[in-house]
């Protein structure tokens, strides 16, 4: 698989698009308020120990990754022992040999997939693609980017971006539907279009939002049915699952599908939870002949071993922090050019595909830190993205994949050294406050020629200069004199 890489240029040009683009920023305006709204009123109303629930959702996360390497092995041995065979990918390109090898070993030729961020993050889609073989999306979000050959938009509700009127403009021109609007007759057309590909295959693809070792089971959460579809009614059911997805027990998945949900949709439960212990047994009516689970690394591991940002393999892929952060409902999922968006996106992509590949990323925060505030297992996403802030012009520790010492931004890093002199030095602080009081006015006038600023500006308002700056500084002065 080919490192992509994403130039400052390329990061702008996009960003600049979506800014301008009304109806995309309409779109996601409304969906993040209703999903923000959702899970702040079933919080209050129904979760009376929220906060006691998401320690608890940190702790079994923590437990899990510090004996990440006795539940893998756990894992395979339990699952082994139900009939559900193990396979072991290092990176992408073995997971997506492996399901092309199933493929011509069992001569099939499609495969229906349910959501999975994990076929997303190895590109088996345009992999399978360029092999002549089909994958088809059964996941309705899935279904309407497949059509117009998109990628998903957010981690959880892939077509967040496209309103109902978009959507039936899209079915009519890709499946010759007639155009309709209403969400009822949207889905009667994507399942009449699918139920004819559900009634021939045999294989069926899934992701595993948690992989219990004391078990050898997989748990998989959905809201459509797809899911359980995808992993029944086939003859070969593969789940790709990272390896961090596993934990000790049903206790610790069930306290983390507690927080997945409201936490993604805002509702309390979801409508299908299909939990996968082995192949059809002997007498039973219905469920795969064959199950292989793929045990994803892709850097994981690498992450695992990092000191600080280990924590980010906590994450169960809710999507909070992305409905409630101000950059992503401004921009979408698009903008930041990577398979995982928003503020989780901006921490684990330079770790999974390497620092210098998508560094530009990290600058589609602005460190408020509500994606801290809401995660459901408190990692700690804008310390963390400050981190690797740090990390890109070279004063971290120079430890993250794909860091290369001689590919630092020089103006950025000199930028950044200049304010850490004037910040931690008393004397020159003042000065710098005296001259944002006296001459900050003519960067109002003069802005679009000043090199830097003009860039900052081109997005941003001019800040107002506080009339009272000069009191501040006689504070300030008295403060450090004491």
């Amino acid at each position: 698989m080919k490192t992509f890489y994403h130039s400052t240029q390329e990061y702008q040009e996009i960003i600049q698009e979506k800014l301008t683009n009304r109806q995309l920023r309409e779109n996601l305006k409304t969906a993040m308020d209703t999903l923000k709204n959702n899970r702040k009123n079933l919080i209050n109303a129904r979760y009376t120990k929220w906060s006691d629930l998401r320690e608890e959702g940190r702790r079994v996360k923590l437990k899990a990754l510090t004996h990440l390497d006795i539940l893998l092995r756990r894992f395979e041995e339990n699952a082994t022992k139900n009939g559900i065979k193990v396979h072991w990918a290092s990176d992408a390109k073995e997971a997506n040999e492996i399901i092309y090898n199933l493929m011509q070993e069992k001569k099939v030729t499609s495969i229906l997939k349910g959501k999975s961020m994990a076929s997303e993050e190895i590109h088996l889609n345009a992999f399978l693609k360029q092999k002549g073989l089909d994958a088809i999306e059964t996941d309705l979000g899935e279904l309407i980017i497949q059509l117009i050959d998109e990628t998903p938009v957010h981690i959880v509700v892939p077509a967040v971006h496209k309103n109902r009127y978009e959507i039936g403009e899209i079915f009519q021109e890709k499946l010759g539907a007639s155009l309709e609007s209403q969400p009822e007759k949207l889905n009667e057309i994507a399942r009449k279009h699918l139920r004819k590909e559900f009634k021939t295959f045999k294989m069926g693809l899934t992701g595993a939002n948690f992989a219990i070792a004391d078990e050898g089971a997989i748990w998989l959460v959905e809201n459509e049915g797809n899911g359980r579809m995808t992993s029944t009614a086939c003859d070969i059911h593969v789940a790709i699952c990272g390896i961090e997805k596993v934990v000790e027990s049903f206790e610790d998945a069930s306290i983390l599908g507690t927080l997945l949900v409201p936490s993604a949709t805002g509702a309390p439960i979801t409508c299908y939870n299909n939990i996968i212990t082995s192949p059809r047994k002997e007498g039973e009516k219905d469920g795969p002949r064959e199950v292989h689970v793929i045990l994803l690394d892709n850097n994981r591991s690498n992450m695992l071993n990092d000191r600080n940002f280990f924590k980010s393999l906590s994450c169960i892929r809710c999507g909070t922090c992305l409905n409630h952060c101000p950059v992503y409902d401004k921009i979408g999922g698009h903008a930041y050019l990577s398979t995982y968006p928003g503020p989780i996106g901006e921490v684990i992509s330079p770790q999974l595909f390497g620092l210098n590949n998508c560094a530009p990323m990290l600058d589609l925060c602005s460190l408020c830190g509500r994606c801290s505030e809401v995660c459901p297992v408190k990692i700690p996403l804008a310390e963390l993205i400050r981190d690797l802030r740090s990390e890109k012009v070279g004063q971290g520790y120079g430890k993250v994949l794909g860091y290369k010492k001689e590919a630092k931004n020089s103006i950025e890093q000199f930028l950044m050294s200049g304010f850490a002199k004037n910040a931690t030095c008393g004397k020159k602080w003042r000065s710098v406050l005296w001259l944002a009081k006296n001459l900050g006015g003519m960067g109002k006038i003069f802005h679009r020629f000043i090199p830097i600023l003009n860039k900052w500006t081109k997005y941003r308002n001019y800040p107002k200069i506080d009339a009272n700056l000069h009191s501040e500084i006689k504070k300030l002065q008295g403060v450090i004199y004491e």
